[in-house]
């Protein structure tokens, strides 16, 4: 049995807990997340960052073998994912409503929306995979499939069949869009590879790697993604369309690394006005002593404002500081 030892486990900004393992540190991340989880009582998906003496900063926790007794443990929720459905189009866009600068009081407001926990969300919360996973195809494709893997592994014959061409495309960028909207060249080939890594009857004959094919397809369909998302009025894509005075969007805004859901829109039965008058009574909060809490809530119920007038207004330091003080405090700008 191993050496019992002690954790210093950081839930929140406010709240710091002790956590005794008498068994000593577990052998894996899962089963520490798993004992972290029902010690605290925890809800939802959450992720552990570990401080490294060294640096003396925090480190994303893949290994326990980088733990050692009385070290400390940084839980870090994952965002959840926000659903707004009309009567009109029940099937509507879906998008995640987080914001960097206030996921210390996420857990705290997850009462008071509905949300889903799903890991198939379409928000940039998670980070592109390595090794890409090749999303299951329709029944009738993955048969398909089953039986000309089995006749390339026999004796090199490639798949030649057009048919299927259009369902492979389109699981694939809507798997793509969940983790970036604008995939580089790179990304582009990394999914081609893991394709004809899972199904190497797809391999095209006369290619050097037998990728280019599905290379040039995969960037012309994410284009005709964007494009059918975009007239459904995703708030991300619709951002970047060209205006009616000009030819062309110039100022493209993609989300870039660390931004997670670059353009929401509103939650449900919230509206610019609601959430003005949110805004302004942050102006109020922020004056009060001991009121991290209430203002870590407000922050977060207006994200989605504040991310419109950021991106759409382009306002200046001073006017951004002038509506939205509490973006500046120190307790903000460094939460995770």
């Amino acid at each position: 049995m191993s050496e019992p030892a002690k954790l210093r486990v950081i839930l929140d900004d406010h709240d710091i807990q002790k956590l005794v393992l008498p068994s000593g540190i577990p052998g894996t991340c899962q089963d520490l997340e798993l004992i972290i989880r029902e010690t605290f009582q925890l809800q939802g998906n959450f992720s552990l960052l570990y401080k490294d003496a060294e640096f003396g900063d925090f480190f994303s926790l893949t290994t326990t073998a980088d733990l050692k007794d009385k070290d400390t443990v940084k839980v870090v929720l994952v965002e959840p994912l926000y659903i707004t459905l009309t009567e009109s189009d029940p099937a509507g866009p879906v998008s995640t409503l987080s914001d960097s600068s206030s996921s210390s009081s996420s857990h705290a407001s997850s009462a008071e929306t509905i949300i889903l926990s799903s890991p198939e969300n379409r928000g940039r919360s998670q980070q592109w995979p390595s090794p890409f996973e090749i999303p299951e195809f329709a029944y009738d494709t993955e048969l398909i499939l089953e039986s000309a893997n089995a006749a390339f592994r026999k004796d090199g014959t490639c798949l030649n069949n057009p048919s299927i061409k259009s369902d492979i495309l389109e699981k694939l960028a809507e798997r793509i869009y969940q983790f970036c909207a604008y995939p580089t060249s790179e990304q582009i080939c990394n999914v081609a590879e893991a394709l004809i890594q899972k199904h190497p009857c797809l391999k095209e004959p006369g290619s050097f790697s037998g990728l280019y094919g599905w290379q040039t397809r995969l960037k012309y369909k994410m284009g005709n993604y964007r494009s059918k998302l975009r007239r459904l009025g995703c708030p991300e894509l619709v951002v970047n369309s060209a205006s009616s005075k000009t030819a062309a969007a110039k100022d493209v805004k993609k989300p870039r690394k660390a931004e997670v859901n670059y353009l929401p829109p509103y939650p449900t039965g919230e509206s610019k006005q609601t959430l003005e008058k949110e805004r302004v009574d942050l102006l109020s909060e922020v004056k009060k002593k001991n009121n991290q809490k209430t203002i870590s809530e407000k922050m977060s119920r207006t994200f989605s404002h504040r991310r419109q007038e950021v991106v759409n207004e382009n306002p200046a330091i001073e006017d951004l500081l002038h509506r939205w003080p509490a973006l500046f405090d120190a307790i903000q700008v460094t939460a995770v």
